[in-house]
């Protein structure tokens, strides 16, 4: 069995955790209600988000449905403007230099992951996906890393995970991986304890490093 390198998704390649937030921030602004961080905080990497349409409703009375399409757009354009996080390419162009398979272990559904690697041009670079459907549990299950290191013929306990979350960081010990945590704004202040590494940028350290580690 051979080492294999998988990302998680959402805030790990690309910080979807913040964009998502805000479009849904701004649309609570509007109707003068704020959106709860912490509440927001606790279910990042899991799928267990509360229906924030819903909830702002019990609040202020039914919404204009044509909301729904003007905050689904704002989220896009704010994903759009995130772009790719540091150091993610170099890894990719390590593994591929060492011959490491990069794998995908996502909470998020294969359609959400798939849409946003190929319109970065990122589809192409991961071997498998272990996204969150009815047979794959969201985290912080592990079932989700341990099918992707099957898939990649891969020994957990000598493959890499990267995760940006609480609920990530506890699916891939629970599975074997050591993790590295790269935080973004709104997980930097959790409990990432359990994660192997801790660092703010995955371009702070080589694949190659970890690797010895």
């Amino acid at each position: 069995m051979t080492r294999a390198l998988i990302f998680d998704f959402d805030g790990t390649i690309v910080d979807t955790e913040t964009p998502l937030f805000r479009a849904w921030g701004e649309l609570y602004a509007r109707h003068e209600v704020e959106l709860d961080l912490a509440l927001w905080q606790a279910t990042i990497g899991s799928d267990q988000d509360p229906d924030h349409w819903a909830v702002l409703e019990s609040r202020v009375g039914t919404l204009d449905p044509a909301l729904r399409a003007w905050r689904r757009q704002r989220r896009d354009e704010l994903i759009d403007e995130a772009g790719i996080r540091p150091g993610v390419l170099e890894w990719l162009d390590d593994a591929e230099r060492l011959g490491i398979p990069v794998g995908i272990a996502s909470s998020s559904p294969i359609d959400w992951v798939e849409h946003h690697l190929d319109r970065l041009g990122l589809l192409e670079r991961f071997a498998c996906f272990s996204c969150c459907n009815e047979v794959i549990p969201a985290k912080p299950d592990p079932t989700s890393y341990r099918l992707a290191c099957e898939a990649l013929h891969a020994d957990p306990r000598r493959s890499i995970a990267v995760e940006d979350s609480p609920h990530g960081v506890a699916a891939a010990k629970d599975a074997g991986l050591f993790v590295v945590a790269v935080p973004h704004g709104l997980t930097a202040g959790l409990d990432l304890s359990r994660a192997d590494l801790l660092v703010e940028s995955l371009g702070e350290v080589s694949l190659e490093g970890v690797l010895d580690r």
